[in-house]
């Protein structure tokens, strides 16, 4: 099984969300954008801007948290921007 770690961007909110799934990419991306609780239920409008695939689900989480650690947007659009 894959594992991706992922990262949307919301226009409306001018804000990315960082994020780690083991689902299609397109399954989760559809949760995101369905009625729930949480972040991303504040906007609608969410796009995949970037993904990398690992072979376990602890290398992708750990890989999530190390993104969310920087706690930079310039860090994550120079992320995004390094795969063109």
């Amino acid at each position: 099984m894959k594992y991706v770690v992922y990262i949307l961007y919301s226009e409306e909110l001018d804000r990315f969300y960082v994020g780690h799934t083991g689902d299609a990419m397109e399954e989760r991306l559809r949760k995101h954008l369905s009625n729930h609780s949480g972040f991303t239920a504040t906007a609608k409008d969410w796009i995949l801007k970037y993904s990398e695939e690992y072979l376990s689900k602890k290398e992708a989480y750990a890989r999530e948290l190390a993104i969310k650690r920087k706690k930079s947007k310039k860090f994550i659009q120079n992320l995004i921007n390094s795969v063109g």
